[in-house]
């Protein structure tokens, strides 16, 4: 395999989770008597620009599909970032009734309803249909489309140039990595600016975040790598800052390298020497991370077949992306993990591709009153703890099993 960004040969292994179907496809009942489609999931490291990458094996029409099932606005912390994102980019680069504000990915119009509200005028790009729908019911315009240079000079063509493009999450999901950042490149107006979120690398390897791998993710993202991908395609960044959202991300602000007004910030070249401090750019960083992760998995069997040896009853709450990676690499089935409650609509009554532990609704949870829940997405275990606090009423506890299990709560049993 060739790297994604500079086409040198990959030869550095950095993760081996086996063989899992990507992990947002979910399962309905009918599904289940059907195969499934497993691909290898490895991560490979270019040793010539330090990007991170999964081996190419299923093209983005068959990850992100019409039926893709992750909606953003069941975050309500998620909204909360959102919604400080707008305040603080309006106030920052001066928006106002004559800008224009641009979301690619924009989901189910999580963020571009506070565009919205600001009375800013704003539009979206979505692929997949039931987001892009939802952003519709919200009343905001969504280009259902693909990002690239193509679709970006159709929209300049039609004069819908920004004053402010947002990218959040979505850097990590594109296969042509090259012609999406050239894409923000010409949309930009030239004082225009692009913001990018994503998972920092830095972050996953030292805190051992290696469920965030998924055949979604083509990409694993570090400020030096991004740099020279901007670099080649247009784009100079100009400002970073570290977030604490996904485990630790990056927001970076990039400009047109042709026209860019922006001075670069300290924070860019303080960051860039933290990653070369960390060893970021040695072979020697990216060698052990696989050990560490079979040492997950082997703490969650262990817990999970404890459990079941005690007589305790085990939930789950979160069907996320990185609890599909987390369980199909442990190799979890319904007989240790019977379900997976989800805030989701369009997840309940499904099943987790590869595992197929069913995926229910809260009041299931209630029902059951479990002794252990696994909180899938430890992300966001604080807002999860809060929503689910009334389990401690019978004694039940919290789990998460990255970057090391833990146990939170009143003991039960």
């Amino acid at each position: 395999m060739k790297c994604r960004h500079c086409g040198s040969e990959l030869h550095l292994p950095f993760l081996d989770l086996g063989c899992a179907p990507p992990s947002n496809a979910y399962l309905t009942e009918s599904g289940l008597r059907a195969p499934e489609t497993w691909f290898p999931l490895r991560l490979l490291v270019c040793e010539s620009c330090w990007l991170v990458q999964t081996e190419d094996h299923a093209g983005r029409e068959a990850l992100f599909t019409e039926d893709y099932a992750y909606f953003s606005s069941f975050s309500s912390s998620w909204l909360t970032h959102a919604e400080r994102y707008v305040r603080t980019m309006i106030e920052r680069f001066g928006l106002n009734t004559a800008s224009r504000v641009v979301e690619i990915a924009a989901n189910d119009g999580y963020l571009l309803q506070y565009v919205q509200a600001a009375d800013i005028p704003c539009y979206g790009v979505e692929p997949t249909a039931g987001t892009a729908a939802a952003a519709r019911a919200k009343g905001i315009e969504i280009v259902e489309r693909f990002f690239g240079v193509e679709l970006a000079d159709e929209l300049v063509g039609v004069g819908q140039q920004a004053d402010l493009i947002a990218a959040n999450n979505v850097l990590a999901h594109v296969p042509d990595i090259n012609d999406f950042v050239t894409g923000f490149t010409h949309l930009l107006k030239p004082d225009g600016v692009a913001t990018f979120e994503f998972p920092h690398l830095l972050r996953m390897v030292q805190e051992n975040q290696f469920d965030t791998a998924y055949h979604e993710h083509y990409s694993y993202l570090s400020l030096a790598a991004v740099e020279r991908i901007f670099a080649r395609n247009g784009l100079t960044v100009f400002d970073v800052e570290e977030l604490p959202t996904h485990g630790g991300s990056l927001r970076i602000f990039a400009q047109r390298s042709d026209s860019g007004l922006h001075d670069i910030s300290l924070n860019v070249s303080t960051l860039r020497k933290i990653e070369v401090d960390a060893g970021m750019t040695d072979a020697d960083f990216y060698s052990d991370f696989q050990a560490k992760t079979e040492q997950v998995k082997d703490d969650l069997l262990t817990f999970l077949i404890d459990a079941k040896r005690r007589g305790l009853k085990v939930g789950a709450y979160g069907a996320a992306a990185k609890g599909n990676t987390l369980l199909n690499f442990a190799g979890v089935r319904p007989d240790l993990l019977p379900y997976v409650v989800d805030k989701n609509p369009a997840k309940q009554g499904k099943f987790m591709p590869g595992s197929r532990i069913p995926i229910v609704n809260e009041a299931y949870l209630q029902a059951h009153k479990p002794d252990r829940i696994l909180i899938l997405p430890w992300n966001l275990s604080t807002e999860v703890m809060a929503q689910l606090d009334y389990v401690q009423e019978w004694g039940g506890q919290f789990v998460t099993a990255v970057p090391t299990l833990a146990v939170t709560g009143k003991v039960s049993a």
